[in-house]
C-alpha cells in the first residue's frame, strides 16, 4: 500500500455518517427521544488518542531519520496502522457528532440545546484533530520504495541493467 489512506475517502467517510447520523437521529428526536449531551471524558479522550498518535509517529520519525539507534518493524508497522486507524475513525467521529450539533442547530436560544450543540461541536472538531493526526502519522511512516526513483527519469546513479554505469 503506497499511498495509505486517501484524503477523499476520510471526507466521503465523514459526510456519510454525518448525513446518515442526522437521518437517524432526527427519526428519534420525532419519537421523543434524543442523544445524552457530549461530556468531557470524551473530549479528553479524543485528545488524548491524538496525542497518542503523534507520539508513537515521532518515534517511528525520529528512527527513519536517524536519530533513534533502533525500532522494531512490528513497532513501526503497529504505529502505521494505529495512524490508518485514527484517521478513519476520527473521520467516522467527526461525521457522528457534526449530525449531533446539526441536530440542535435550530434550537440554539434555548440554553441546554445550545450546551449540547458546544460539546458536539467540540467534539467534531478533536475528531477532525484525530484525523489529522492520524494522517500526519501516516505520511511519517512512510519509507521510500526502491521504485520512486524510477518516477524521476534516469537520474539514477547506480549501474544500467547491462552492467555499465549511468
Amino acid at each position: 500500500m503506497t499511498r495509505g489512506v486517501r484524503l477523499r475517502w476520510l471526507v466521503v467517510v465523514a459526510l456519510v455518517v454525518t448525513a446518515l447520523g442526522w437521518l437517524v437521529l432526527d427519526q428519534a428526536r420525532g419519537r421523543g427521544s434524543m442523544p445524552s449531551p457530549v461530556r468531557w471524558p470524551v473530549h479528553l479522550g479524543l485528545a488524548l488518542l491524538s496525542v497518542a498518535v503523534v507520539v508513537a509517529g515521532l518515534q517511528v520519525r525520529a528512527y527513519l531519520r536517524g536519530r533513534k539507534p533502533s525500532l522494531g518493524g512490528l513497532r513501526a508497522a503497529r504505529t502505521l496502522v494505529l495512524a490508518q486507524a485514527a484517521a478513519l475513525s476520527g473521520a467516522g467521529l467527526t461525521g457522528w457528532y457534526a449530525a449531533q450539533a446539526l441536530l440542535v442547530v435550530g434550537d440554539l436560544g434555548y440554553e441546554p440545546m445550545r450546551d449540547r450543540a458546544i460539546g458536539a461541536g467540540a467534539a467534531a472538531l478533536l475528531s477532525v484533530a484525530l484525523t489529522v493526526a492520524g494522517c500526519v502519522v501516516e505520511r511519517w511512516c512512510r519509507i521510500a520504495s526502491p521504485h520512486d526513483d524510477d518516477l524521476d527519469g534516469p537520474a539514477s546513479t547506480g549501474p544500467e541493467p547491462d552492467g555499465q554505469p549511468a
